[in-house]
């Protein structure tokens, strides 16, 4: 089965991180951000991967190369001009004859995605979404009010929230719908669901972080040094 892993972004909001190297290749525990993507991908049985790249695309296929020494198979979509999350894939449309995933290269999680295509089949969907569930509470009480008149109050209730986490599994199908230059969550799916479409949701709620700020890289940056010092412990006194 193939997974897209979209790269091709310039990590604008993480300069200046990312003036000199692609998101996807900031390191995060002594490996860039990808090599998490590409294991997750692993786990669920999925090493047939094409990276969609552009910005600095040099750093990431010189580093990754053919995959090989990370038991995958790797290939490169480079591309020449900026064409979004969708539009990065476009140029494969009637070479994809099966079920396949896409999902961004510098966002991390432990997503079962082996669980997730097994839903999409089940539900005979042309699409997936993953969506990461949340909850977060308001800081004041909220009042249910009806002609005028209290009938319920809530202190402080938490809201759920359901985030889509750009991570997709797809039928072949779906190139029908993709233009060049389109991004996923903006055209396709709403083209999707416009034109009737099955469109599924998949509900998860262990680890999915986007690292879309300075500030969020360099708290993950520190605990994940941390983690590695504790498990450098824990490994020298078991020696």
């Amino acid at each position: 089965m193939k997974a897209f892993i979209i790269s091709g972004g310039e990590g604008t909001r993480l300069r200046p991180y990312t003036y000199y190297v692609p998101k996807p290749m900031l390191p995060l525990g002594g490996k860039p951000i990808m090599q998490y993507v590409i294991d997750n991908l692993k786990r669920s049985g999925i090493k047939d991967l094409i990276v969609t790249t552009g910005f600095l695309h040099e750093k990431i296929s010189s580093y990754f190369g053919d995959g090989s020494k990370f038991g995958v198979r790797m290939e490169y979509a480079v591309e020449k001009e900026k064409l979004n999350t969708a539009g990065s894939i476009y140029a494969y449309r009637g070479k994809v004859k099966e079920t396949f995933a896409v999902v961004m290269g510098d966002h991390l999680t432990n997503i079962n995605l082996a669980d997730m295509i097994s839903h999409h089949r089940k539900k005979g969907a042309i699409a997936t979404v993953a969506l990461y569930k949340s909850t977060m509470p308001l800081e004041y009480g909220v009042a249910k009010v009806e002609t005028g008149k209290i009938v319920g109050f809530a202190e402080k209730p938490l809201l759920e929230h359901l985030y889509n986490t750009a991570i997709y599994v797809f039928e072949p199908e779906i190139f029908e719908y993709i233009h060049e230059k389109d991004d996923f969550a903006k055209d396709v799916i709403p083209r999707l669901l416009k034109g009737g479409k099955k469109v599924e949701s998949y509900i998860f709620e262990d680890v999915w972080f986007d690292i879309g700020r300075v500030s969020d890289y360099e708290r993950l940056d520190e605990l994940f040094k941390v983690v590695k010092l504790f498990r450098d412990l824990e490994i020298g006194q078991k020696l």
